[in-house]
């Protein structure tokens, strides 16, 4: 069984992935995300490269026994932990750097590529697992033992290892192991006819063939989405109980790690029932993001690879219906979703506790940035701000927040208040260890997620959807285009936009207005200098600079203002209907919260602390010590509130209490961005959500 051969060119169908497109960007080195990158590259790379050396995975492509196999499955996603980690470095590689370090970086990852194509079987399979500790036992349990997902990961660092190396070492048996997977896995005669139960490898297998044209890949991909949820899908069963049967197992056993609540709940895995019929989001909340980040894709690439597309079109639809569910109904105020622990994942509508020991909110990581990959495909489906808003949320808040100011330690869950059971503190690695890795590649193709582009013929379109001081450059016809962009965000409030591009382009730029931005005295949301005239036009949440203005500003500084209250502190509340009476402090893109190492009287993680609606919120400068940057903390007026004899246990509640039987103290909060957590000490109390006074 050989796969063909790969030519080493771009494809022309890519259709404005991060991933393909990060090395157009180039960050102003002072920027905001430039010193957060230049922190991974310098210290997460190699701190986790360590890690995975002492802990074995490293070294597990040469197959040989490792205690952790011993220990049940904690050795079941090595594979995919290695493939994220040499797909962060190669983003990293791909720019210019520090040439020592990317020496030891650049040594390890060729020489994992040479141990993931030596662990490969004649026939394709490639898997840690199956090959050393269960062998003769692949393909029969896809919904649990996350072959596929890891197939998913090793694809991903394929591609980019391509992109950088100019070379097939690592893509070749990749695209084997497709060739096998595809003649395993279909609607045929003689195929397994399922899907895995951690989605992953469909959005991979699409980039994939966007990237080679190979059509096994689309197909599968495909295959893997539209089956999904098959109710009769093997003989009149659902492919989950098959399967199930297949290995002996009792139809009414739940898997290991009681992860469902009930036998059969395919909800976990989006395999209740097909995906057209989902009318909420449901599950494990990263299985979610990257099902729906593949289905949307599946949609754009259907455009331009089936002669009909309209039965994909309709995956669209569930798409936007999915996402507003979540956003709308099981999203918390930084952008995390998963309220409970048990599957991590979503909870019914509007059930969004703060902490453990309130009820849950779980919120990995991961999941933060399956919501920011989602939200890029959509936008390539619809330009719509209502995406890049909810991107840009989760990129500052929970996915910035999941790795330490100094790139050596991490967070899996990202609770909106700590407790004794679960106090605010980082690790440096977990044993399921998806979330490090995971934010390094994010951070390696961040500007990727900065803008996109459309080019056809002399008509080019740029979407500017998140701001940070930066340079977009790439090839056009008639030379190069470049866009920059200077700002402070997010402590500033104004964008200045430079465009050099060959003057036969018609160039249209669109800028994203955030919902959260604030009118001027005169009501409008920004200012555009130099002045438009006719004045230029919104859709959904982006200003249109239009070919007539784009031509007459090259090479001249175009600012984008927002007013000043736009930057203000402000109070946010939770939908009603989660009973979560609390406010919450917000700056620009930013979710603040309250730490004890800047609140040296608090005792409860601030349970008894509430805050007015009319609090002054005053704003003050401070240094952070790591990265040499200033930022804003903020401090707001709160009562301490003690309800004297209240739990006697003579009682389940209580009367309405008299003023007298009431304790009230004054106290003075101190906030820092959430993204700050966990960086300075402190005894592990941490809160966002403050009872409302």
């Amino acid at each position: 069984m050989k796969a063909p051969r790969l030519p080493l060119t771009r494809s022309t169908m890519n259709p404005s992935y991060p991933q393909e497109n990060f090395h157009h960007t180039t960050f102003a080195p002072s920027s905001f995300w430039a010193k957060r990158r230049s922190i991974v590259r310098k210290n997460t790379l190699h701190a986790q490269l360590e890690i995975l050396k002492s802990t074995g995975r490293y070294d597990a492509f040469r197959l040989k026994w490792h205690p952790t196999y011993e220990e049940g499955y904690k050795a079941l996603f090595w594979d995919s932990d290695v493939g994220k980690w040499l797909e962060g470095a190669c983003y990293f590689l791909a720019e210019k750097g520090d040439e020592e370090g990317d020496k030891v970086i650049d040594g390890a990852v060729k020489e994992l590529t040479n141990m993931i194509a030596g662990a490969q079987w004649e026939d394709g399979y490639l898997n840690i697992h199956f090959t050393v500790v269960k062998l003769g036992l692949r393909f029969t349990n896809v919904r649990d033992l996350h072959e596929l997902y890891n197939a998913g990961h090793l694809i991903e660092a394929a591609l980019i290892h391509h992109q950088h190396y100019k070379n097939n070492l690592l893509l070749d048996p990749m695209l084997k192991y497709v060739l096998l997977m595809h003649t395993t896995f279909g609607p045929g005669p003689g195929k397994i006819h399922g899907y895995p139960g951690h989605p992953e490898i469909e959005l991979a297998l699409l980039r994939l063939y966007s990237r080679t044209g190979n059509t096994h890949a689309y197909e599968l991909a495909k295959y893997f989405i539209t089956e999904r949820g098959n109710l009769l899908g093997v003989k009149g069963q659902h492919f989950y109980l098959a399967e199930a049967k297949q290995r002996g197992e009792d139809p009414g056993q739940r898997p290991a790690g009681d992860a469902w609540p009930t036998a059969n709940a395919f909800w976990y895995q989006q395999a209740h029932k097909p995906i057209l019929e989902q009318e909420t989001i449901e599950g494990h909340s990263v299985r979610a993001m990257y099902l729906l980040t593949a289905v949307a894709d599946l949609v754009h690439l259907s455009r331009t690879r089936e002669e009909d597309s309209s039965e994909c079109e309709k995956y669209k639809t569930v798409c936007e219906r999915l996402w507003n569910n979540m956003v709308n109904k099981k999203m918390y105020l930084t952008g995390g979703i998963g309220a409970i622990d048990q599957w991590e994942g979503f909870g019914i509508d509007f059930f969004l506790p703060q902490s453990t020991d309130e009820g849950g909110c779980y919120a990995e990581t991961c999941a933060s940035i399956g919501v920011m990959m989602l939200a890029e495909r959509m936008l390539q489906l619809d330009l719509d701000g209502k995406y890049a808003d909810i991107l840009e949320l989760a990129l500052y808040n929970t996915v910035l927040g999941g790795m330490s100011q100094n790139g050596k330690e991490f967070l899996y869950e990202n609770h909106l208040a700590s407790c004794s059971k679960r106090p605010m503190k980082r690790e440096s690695w977990f044993d399921c260890a998806c979330c490090p890795p995971n934010v390094t590649r994010t951070f390696g193709m961040l500007g990727g997620y900065l803008w996109s582009s459309i080019v056809k013929g002399k008509d080019l379109e740029i979407d500017v959807h998140l701001y940070n001081s930066a340079v977009l450059s790439f090839e056009v016809p008639g030379g190069t285009l470049s866009l920059k962009q200077d700002t402070n965000w997010p402590w500033g409030n104004t964008i200045t936009f430079t465009l050099d591009a060959p003057p036969s382009l018609d160039i249209t730029i669109k800028l994203r207005i955030p919902s959260w931005a604030q009118p001027f005295e005169n009501g409008e949301l920004f200012i555009l200098s130099p002045s438009p005239i006719p004045s230029l036009k919104c859709s959904k949440s982006y200003l249109i600079l239009t070919p007539s203005y784009t031509s007459l500003y090259r090479n001249t500084p175009v600012t984008l203002a927002f007013s000043p209250l736009t930057f203000r502190p402000r109070l946010l509340r939770h939908h009603p209907s989660t009973n979560q009476n609390t406010l919450t402090i917000a700056r620009g893109p930013l979710i603040y919260c309250a730490e004890d190492i800047d609140n040296e009287w608090v005792e409860d993680h601030f349970k008894s602390v509430a805050i007015s609606e009319d609090t002054k919120l005053e704003e003050y400068v401070a240094h952070d010590m790591i990265l040499g940057e200033n930022f804003m903390k903020i401090t707001a007026s709160g009562v301490k509130v003690e309800h004297a004899g209240a739990e006697k246990g003579s009682f389940p509640g209580f009367d309405i209490v008299r003023e007298k039987s009431v304790k009230k103290t004054d106290v003075q909060i101190v906030f820092v961005p959430y993204f700050y957590r966990g960086n300075r000490g402190g005894r592990g109390h941490m809160r966002v959500g403050f009872k409302r006074l």
